[in-house]
């Protein structure tokens, strides 16, 4: 007999055989039905809302890579009226995917915009680059006297040749933009010009849209936004809808 054993029944006990554990599935909760009837598949919903917008909207101007990029932006904003708006140079949407599929960084004036940036749609593990948080910046921005924006710009002289430009929601990015081209920075392969806003959003889309140095797409007057710039970067990305 073991010391444990002997303990045991000196104490008057006995060792208790153990059962063995029950190991139940937990119950399947039941839903209560819902009194909503709605599209509950993702795929069924983006189908009728590019097909309700092609319905709705005056697409007439743009094809192919072009139209793709207008209708994911009325998709981003849900104004089908915003083709009246649109100027797109001609050479824009296919510069644009050209770009991007030979692994053009994609350059966003906000951290709104890049996290608006489906990275699974990319045709290069493009970079997707945004400096406004960068630790150089406020002190850039007081050297400047310009705003934060603006001075994050200068972060990217590196990457602007070639580079895809997204800026939607900074005006004084988009007009630093085109200083860096007039202080001769090589320029970026297309631009997305799409700031919002109340001072200077828009005239700093009719200044890039004058300006005819690169591929450019923009809304002119003060619509704009970062939904909708991440929306046509994507649209230039892939295909898919």
């Amino acid at each position: 007999m073991s010391a444990s054993q002997n303990a045991l029944r000196q104490a008057g006990s006995e060792p208790v055989a153990q059962e063995p554990v029950s190991r139940q599935e937990p119950a399947t909760r039941q839903e209560p039905a819902s009194r909503y009837d709605y599209i509950r598949d993702g795929s069924a919903i983006y189908a009728r809302s590019f097909a309700m917008i092609r319905a709705e909207a005056d697409l007439a101007r743009w094809t192919g890579a072009a139209e793709r990029v207008v209708v994911r932006m009325i998709h981003a904003c849900g104004m089908t009226d915003l083709p009246a708006d649109v100027e797109m140079s001609d050479d824009f949407a296919e510069a644009g995917v050209a770009a991007l599929q030979a692994g053009a960084p994609i350059l966003c004036d906000v951290r709104m915009v890049a996290d608006g940036v489906t990275r699974a749609r990319l045709p290069a593990g493009n970079p997707v680059i945004c400096t406004l948080g960068d630790p150089r910046v406020p002190d850039l921005a007081r050297d400047l006297g310009t705003t934060r924006s603006a001075a994050a710009m200068e972060l990217w002289r590196a990457h602007l040749p070639g580079s895809v430009v997204a800026v939607g929601n900074a005006p004084t990015a988009l007009f630093r933009l085109l200083e860096l081209l007039d202080a001769g920075v090589a320029p970026p392969a297309a631009v997305i010009g799409i700031p919002v806003g109340f001072v200077g959003a828009a005239e700093s889309k009719d200044a890039l849209a004058r300006d005819g140095r690169v591929p450019f797409v923009v809304v002119h007057g003060r619509r704009g936004g970062s939904a909708m710039t991440a929306a046509a970067v994507n649209a230039l990305a892939s295909e898919a809808e």
